[in-house]
């Protein structure tokens, strides 16, 4: 990737905050990381750029406002309704995954344990031309 890319990461767990800095390290150095701990963090940091995320990857497991509600309250917004989102979650069951889309997400990946299977996932998301990207069926989850 060319040029520095910002990408927001809303998570209320600092472990998981930390495997995900450390990836994008390795992955690339021109993509910058700045984090939320919850969804209200995330709408106040989209309506007060700088900075303005290419990409937002938004864990659901929140307390308070969680990225489900958070999905939606962007959505609503003129100003973030196109923003791509990606739900980044341990939970991977059928109605969740649905939820997201139904709520407008862009990508759903199901957060893995495994450091390596990780990294592969954020690698793929980071990959794909967001400017070009639609959402179909086939295509919202990412398996390993």
């Amino acid at each position: 990737m060319n040029n520095e890319l910002t990408i927001f990461y809303t998570d209320d767990d600092q472990e998981d905050i930390d495997f995900f800095r450390e990836i994008i390290d390795i992955i690339d150095t021109n993509v910058k990381v700045v984090t939320q701990r919850n969804g209200e963090e995330l709408l106040h940091a989209l309506d007060n750029p700088p900075p303005t995320p290419y990409l937002v990857f938004l864990d659901i497991n929140m307390p308070g406002m969680n990225g489900l509600e958070t999905l939606r309250r962007m959505r609503e917004s003129e100003k973030h309704k196109d923003l791509p989102v990606v739900m980044f979650s341990t939970s991977s069951d059928d109605i969740t995954i649905q939820q997201s889309k139904d709520l407008g997400a862009s990508f759903y990946v199901p957060k893995s344990g495994a450091f390596d299977k990780l990294k592969k996932s954020i690698e793929h998301t980071l990959k794909i031309n967001w400017d070009k990207f639609t959402v179909e069926t086939n295509d919202f989850v990412y398996f390993t």
